[in-house]
């Protein structure tokens, strides 16, 4: 539910120009990384306005029950493509609240699509939601609605930059 002092929201012009991939914060991100040896490597699209897109195939590993996603890869695959639109008002983000409907079973194999708005924001709460579907954007196959916290990146992550993994590019073996 959005809260009654939600305010409009404008795309910050250098953001990233629609059509275009928003450049992932770090290339072992289980999200985004496209050096992760294990994860989603989902590329957000940026589109019109507030809006952004993503497809992600539904590989073997991502099995949750038999021959379909697992209800936890395919909420990771929402925070990743929700909490990437803030980037859209150049406001980095963490995840305050996710919230996931799950409509029907997503079958190994397919490609999910998803489609993401930002609804709004308040002080430094930005609000999203976004719909999952198979194809047809008539027929969703689960939606998400998620509240993201805007952060300064030095100070948030301060005391966790010793600890974080590095591809072999980033480290320089």
């Amino acid at each position: 539910m959005l809260p009654a002092d939600i305010e409009p929201v404008i795309r910050d012009p250098k953001a990233t120009p629609p059509g275009h991939r928003i450049d992932l914060h770090h290339s072992m991100c289980f999200g985004c990384g496209s050096e992760a040896p294990v994860g989603l490597r989902i590329e957000v699209i940026a589109g019109e306005g507030l809006t952004v897109t993503a497809a992600m195939k539904v590989e073997d590993w991502m099995q949750g029950g038999p021959g379909v996603i697992h209800g936890g890869v395919l909420s990771a695959a929402f925070d990743e493509v929700m909490g990437t639109s803030p980037l859209l008002l150049r406001k980095p983000v963490v995840t305050g609240h996710l919230e996931i409907d799950y409509a029907k079973p997503i079958p190994l194999g397919s490609t999910v699509h998803f489609t993401g708005e930002i609804l709004g924001g308040v002080r430094r709460k930005v609000y999203t939601r976004c719909v999952a579907h198979l194809g047809d954007p008539a027929n969703p196959v689960a939606a998400a609605h998620a509240l993201f916290i805007a952060i300064d990146l030095e100070k948030h992550f301060s005391g966790y930059r010793e600890r974080a993994v590095h591809s072999q590019h980033q480290n320089g073996a």
